[in-house]
């Protein structure tokens, strides 16, 4: 019984650390940990975290804007190609696309600031 609560008690303290993160971090730390996710999940063979994670940067997406229009068109391709190979099993191919963009991801972001 004491180990059960010890551990409930320090999941609620890294839960709330959690929650603390994400709700103080930027819109490119976000999107950023949405990739990890999906990476991880892409690793593990898990198909719906996976495409729950492709889903969000779908909806992520900015259809609004001209300029951003065709940009956004084409990432949505992509994440969609993503789901699609995971509903395969070609996880290897989804997690070089996330892991790719990731990396472009990053290096935009360093020449932002």
């Amino acid at each position: 019984m004491y180990n059960a609560t010890m551990s409930h008690g320090r999941a609620k303290r890294v839960n709330a650390y959690l929650s603390k993160d994400i709700l103080d971090a930027s819109p490119q730390k976000l999107l950023i940990k949405v990739y990890d996710y999906a990476i991880t999940n892409c690793r593990k063979n898990d198909m719906l975290r996976t495409n729950k994670a492709l889903g969000e940067l779908i909806n992520s997406l900015n259809f609004e804007s001209s300029e951003t229009k065709e940009f956004s068109l084409g990432l949505m391709s992509l994440y969609q190609f993503c789901q699609d190979q995971m509903r395969k099993g070609k996880n290897e191919i989804v997690e070089k696309i996330l892991m790719e963009l990731r990396v472009s991801w990053l290096d935009i972001f360093s020449k932002e600031k």
